[in-house]
């Protein structure tokens, strides 16, 4: 595998997400942002690092486009119920558009908002979370943004850093659906790479110590973008460190709370190209309909070596020589 220390562009790839609609403008100018104003409601699953970059992306976008715009930001605090409530909420305001930030958060909102539109990111699989009828064709008030990350390439990441890794541990949220098509997609990739998988699940991050615990035996713990182990990475990172075992991210966040590397998404980055697609709803009236769901950009490699020394790895030389450091 490649490392480059710069951002690693991909190409756009078609997928489904939440949009924006019915928009009011102050005046006539909109082609130069001058006068546009919007209000949009943003329903942040919990806050950790990689919701929070995505969030931020999100305003950036319209910030850089001279857009001015009101947003009601809501945080769900990592509680579905909550999320649901929020999305009642701005069912019944007079919002011009709405962010759904995580799958639990877009599935509320998109169970309650069907006159503007929507748009979401940080979800992994819109049709499997049954957001979007398809990547290529949303059909609906809804499309957005994936964080789909390359899960193949991560455990050639795993293996370079762990040569001898058999078993792999992932601990994952029971009750998120992105979590699932993840640990699926590594349990494929594995095979190839002579690769084991172990998994536990969760239902609260007060049982991510346990779970990480009842692992057992791995050599090294891949950590999937599942927000409730996100938001908990301290506990998992604490175990991996007592038992001496390396942890994997699928994200940079991951491994600034501590895990060793990632070849990872650039949430910042794929938040902006969320609210690029809304700027195109809000101004030039696209149809989120036959908007496709948009793949990230942008990847980049990290290392925290402090990381790889408190969970005894060494990071092989040509990787710290060319990623990003922590």
């Amino acid at each position: 595998m490649a490392f480059a220390r710069a951002k690693l562009i991909t190409g756009l790839v078609a997928t489904s997400a939440l949009v924006l609609a019915g928009c009011t403008s102050d005046s006539d100018d909109g082609a130069s942002g001058g006068g546009e104003s919007y209000k949009i409601g943003i329903n942040q699953l919990v806050q950790h690092p990689a919701l929070d970059s995505a969030t931020e992306g999100f305003k950036e976008a319209f910030s850089e486009a001279g857009v001015e715009v009101e947003f009601e930001e809501q945080n769900a605090n990592g509680e579905q119920g909550t999320a649901l409530t929020i999305a009642q909420q701005f069912a019944a305001d007079d919002l011009d558009l709405a962010l759904a930030v995580a799958t639990p958060a877009a599935q509320a909102m998109a169970q309650n908002i069907t006159d503007i539109p929507l748009l979401f990111t940080a979800v992994t699989d819109p049709v499997s979370a049954e957001l979007v009828d398809s990547m290529e064709e949303p059909g609906a008030n809804v499309t957005g943004t994936s964080d789909a990350a390359p899960i193949d390439q991560q455990l050639e990441l795993l293996k370079q850093i762990v040569p001898d890794a058999e078993r792999i541990g992932i601990v994952y949220a029971s009750g998120e659906v992105n979590s699932q098509v993840q640990v699926d997609q590594a349990e494929e990739a594995a095979g190839p790479l002579g690769l084991e998988i172990e998994t536990q699940t969760v239902t609260t991050v007060n049982e991510i110590q346990q779970a990480v615990e009842a692992l057992g035996d791995v050599d090294a713990i891949y950590v999937p973008t599942d927000n409730m182990i996100v938001s908990g990475i301290a506990s998992l990172v604490q175990v991996a460190e007592a038992k001496q075992i390396p942890v994997i991210a699928a994200e940079e966040g991951t491994v600034e709370g501590g895990a060793v590397a990632t070849l990872g998404i650039d949430y910042t980055e794929l938040g902006r190209q969320t609210g690029e697609m809304a700027l195109r709803i809000l101004r030039d009236g696209e149809d989120p309909a036959t908007m496709p769901v948009e793949t990230a950009t942008e990847f980049t490699y990290v290392v925290n070596e402090d990381a790889a020394e408190r969970q005894g790895v060494t990071i092989p030389e040509d990787i710290l020589a060319e990623a990003e450091k922590k």
